[in-house]
């Protein structure tokens, strides 16, 4: 049973996936709220799906990039219950788990998040071999900044506000922003990716070292 955890952002993001099927979604708008919000809706998901602490065999946790603050608590969560548990954490870029709810095609995708101040953090990918492949490492920049660098037909996927995407549609043609709430990364793509990078842990193709994975089972 692995628990997923992503508060890279204002939203909060929770899913309990047992391997073959989700239990339960969790996510919401906490603002500035995570302190006193995650704890205690990390408790109403497990008892709402008959899950009890103990038969958790894995946590998964958003790393970013996104707010520092509300990453350090979820972090930090995550962390504590995997100690308490003697069970393994698993780091999961938030990147990775955003895009993987995008379907695959054959167009540069823009994976974006507040990062404060006014400036978002932007990861660029591409269709390789079915799956959306990362390029380089993710920039911090304005919309203005980011439409600027739009010049064809780009996929764009995360969180941004109003004024923000106003500023991109002004590249309407090229710029092809979806629906807000199917933009969202999902928790549940975090858990099955969490389950991935534990399985090659398992078979010896995980790295240990960094905050990727601890707490050894």
């Amino acid at each position: 049973m692995l628990l997923a955890v992503d508060t890279s952002t204002q939203t909060i993001g929770l899913a309990l996936y047992d391997g073959s099927e989700v239990l339960g979604e969790m996510h919401w708008q906490t603002k500035t709220h995570h302190t006193v919000e995650l704890a205690p809706a990390v408790d109403e998901l497990l008892k709402r799906c008959g899950v009890k602490p103990a038969e958790l065999k894995v946590v998964a946790c958003a790393l970013g990039p996104g707010s520092f603050t509300s990453l350090r608590i979820g972090l930090a969560f995550a962390k504590g219950l995997a100690l308490s548990l003697k069970i393994p954490m698993i780091g999961v870029p938030t990147f990775d788990f955003q895009v993987a709810s995008q379907p695959v095609k054959d167009l540069p995708l823009a994976a974006v998040l507040p990062a404060g101040r006014g400036r978002l953090a932007v990861g660029w990918y591409h269709a390789e071999d079915g799956h959306w492949q990362a390029g380089e490492e993710p920039t911090i920049m304005t919309a203005e900044d980011l439409s600027a660098q739009i010049n064809q037909p780009t996929l764009i996927t995360g969180e941004f506000d109003a004024e923000e995407r106003q500023t991109l549609s002004r590249k309407w043609k090229n710029a092809l922003a979806g629906f807000p709430g199917a933009m969202r990364a999902s928790p549940r793509n975090a858990g099955r990716a969490g389950l991935e990078s534990l399985q090659s842990w398992r078979n010896g193709r995980a790295c240990l070292s960094g905050p990727h994975l601890s707490a050894r089972q």
